[in-house]
């Protein structure tokens, strides 16, 4: 869920009045609130919009809460979505039974305004939270995944090798790096043009440590992709020319992706002693 756009809020009941209540109590927040009135319903309505949480009625004909809870939960796509089950019944083996098949919490009706207001608050939190954990997460695993195969290669290439032996080599470390930034970024699910390809190549660099930005420039007729920060930490880059190159080599297939006539200039390089790095990303 990301904070900026509105929280998606479902809302499941079979009873029409009981949606419109609800809904009426939610106005006020915040929130995009989607309606289904029925567990099948409700499962479709789930996968169509992806809602940041669920207000799940127990008792419903054909398919329950329970039923559609547990089918939630069981979803590696679903299962972090929290369910507030609303439920007339208030004995303790109905809310046992509710936890067994995953609900996060619980509401008796009749329904408090105030009280439905601030465990759905609590439960979207505790969604941005979990959403953040895992963007942080993958963040991670590009900078770990790339950086392991750097620290895997970049020693042999300190070694006494021939100018042929480095070319391979770089070859070599280019195809990796690249298939697994491609892997993560899935290309070929989109639209390739010059704001994508300059702000992926700025995203890249800024995942590994960079401070990279991407913008256009005055007359409209190229991007600019430039750095203030090194990810391969200045010192090392200086070392290694070889680091400069494989940062160029792979902004390079990026833009290749967007046309086979557009072209990258690298203007300046911290490894090569300039103040910053700048990359020209021109159309064909």
């Amino acid at each position: 869920m990301n904070e900026k756009n509105k929280p998606k809020v479902l809302i499941v009941d079979d009873m029409k009045e009981n949606v419109e209540l609800m809904e009426a109590y939610l106005s006020v927040e915040p929130y995009e609130v989607i309606c289904a009135y029925g567990g099948k319903e409700a499962l479709q309505k789930v996968e169509e919009e992806k809602p940041d949480i669920v207000l799940l009625d127990v008792m419903m004909p054909e398919v329950n809460g329970y039923e559609v809870c547990k089918i939630l939960k069981e979803n590696p796509e679903t299962q972090f979505i929290p369910v507030l089950m609303l439920t007339a019944l208030s004995e303790l083996e109905d809310r046992i039974k509710g936890i067994e098949v995953g609900a996060d919490d619980f509401l008796t009706k009749p329904i408090n305004r105030l009280e439905l207001k601030t465990r759905v608050k609590s439960l979207l939190r505790v969604k941005y939270l979990h959403d953040r954990l895992v963007a942080d997460r993958d963040s991670l695993e590009v900078k770990n995944r790339v950086q392991s195969i750097l620290t895997a290669v970049i020693p042999t290439l300190l070694q006494s090798v021939s100018n042929e032996e480095k070319k391979v080599i770089i070859n070599q470390m280019t195809g990796m790096v690249e298939k697994t930034l491609f892997d993560m970024y899935h290309f070929e699910d989109r639209e390739m043009d010059l704001a994508y390809a300059g702000n992926v190549c700025a995203e890249i660099m800024n995942q590994l440590g960079g401070n990279f930005t991407s913008t256009m420039d005055e007359n409209g007729k190229l991007w600019i992709v430039k750095g203030t920060k090194c990810p391969w930490k200045g010192e090392e880059a200086r070392k290694n020319p070889i680091l400069c190159t494989l940062t160029r080599k792979i902004f390079s297939n990026i833009t290749l992706k967007v046309d086979s006539g557009c072209r990258l200039e690298a203007l300046k390089t911290i490894g090569n002693r300039n103040d910053c790095c700048e990359f020209f990303i021109r159309a064909a």
